[in-house]
């Protein structure tokens, strides 16, 4: 499957909000209205760059200062995609549809018969599935807590989040049939890059892999960090050496889990 020419196929303006948000550079994003600025509005959704489609939770108005919903940068889309090694007629759950476009390129690769996505925050959910459906790709996208997966479907052969965990909900490896991945963003609890980890599921009900890349993707909102916690995790990063973090790797069973470093049986902290 060509994840580049997917990409390039489903023309993300289609799903980008009408309102996204712009960094002022005092701490502060500000609104940036396509119906005001449509020019500077086409500019940013065609650079290439993520695009902040909500700031707190959605109850900014004038002005935000965390972000918490992005449109993926394609770049960074496509090499997630292409980590999960997609291959025809695989079912897939995405948690966090967030603006939906990522959904359309899984849906451009499967089938939207094949994906479904689920997301938290009720008004993205509506905002995506409309636009999911005027663009052809009739995802069915779930209002809900993608920590708790979305039971209904399942199993899957891929779940993929697009948010960052500190611990990786169970229910994903009830979820995933046996030899299936999943992939998510991991929280800065041990490495600061927020590494992305690819997990096989095995029919013991273990999962287990390693982080492959630096990750830099919002947390769920089940599972935000302080701001204490990060600047430990680099400290303690720092002291140990500056490890890359693709020396890293996790196993989940029922009864938790454990980050390791190098191999499962050095466990380190997180």
């Amino acid at each position: 499957m060509n994840v580049d020419e997917a990409v390039k196929a489903v023309p993300r303006e289609r799903f980008i909000p009408e309102e996204i948000w712009v960094h002022r550079g005092d701490g502060w994003s500000v609104p940036l209205r396509r119906e005001r600025e449509p020019e500077r509005w086409a500019e940013l959704v065609r650079s290439g760059d993520s695009l902040v489609i909500q700031m707190d939770d959605g109850e900014a108005t004038d002005k935000g200062a965390w972000p918490t919903s992005s449109s993926t940068a394609p770049e960074g889309m496509v090499m997630m995609i292409n980590a999960m090694d997609l291959r025809p007629g695989m079912r897939i759950l995405e948690v966090g549809t967030g603006s939906g476009y990522n959904a359309a390129v899984l849906a451009h690769l499967l089938g939207a018969e094949n994906v479904i996505s689920i997301e938290i925050d009720p008004r993205l959910a509506g905002q995506a599935r409309q636009a999911l459906d005027r663009a052809g790709y009739p995802v069915a996208v779930i209002t809900g807590d993608g920590a708790e997966g979305y039971a209904p479907g399942a199993p899957y052969d891929r779940i993929v989040a697009t948010a960052s965990v500190h611990t990786l909900p169970y229910a994903w490896v009830e979820q995933t049939r046996p030899g299936g991945v999943i992939l998510t963003p991991w929280a800065s609890t041990f490495h600061p890059d927020w590494p992305l980890a690819k997990l096989s599921v095995g029919d013991n009900g273990t999962a287990e892999g390693r982080f492959i890349a630096p990750g830099f993707y919002m947390p769920i909102r089940a599972q935000r960090v302080s701001q204490g916690v990060l600047h430990e995790t680099e400290k303690r990063w720092i002291k140990d050496g500056r490890p890359d973090c693709t020396r890293f790797g996790v196993t989940v069973t029922s009864e938790g889990q454990t980050v390791w470093l190098d191999s499962p049986g050095n466990p380190v902290r997180a």
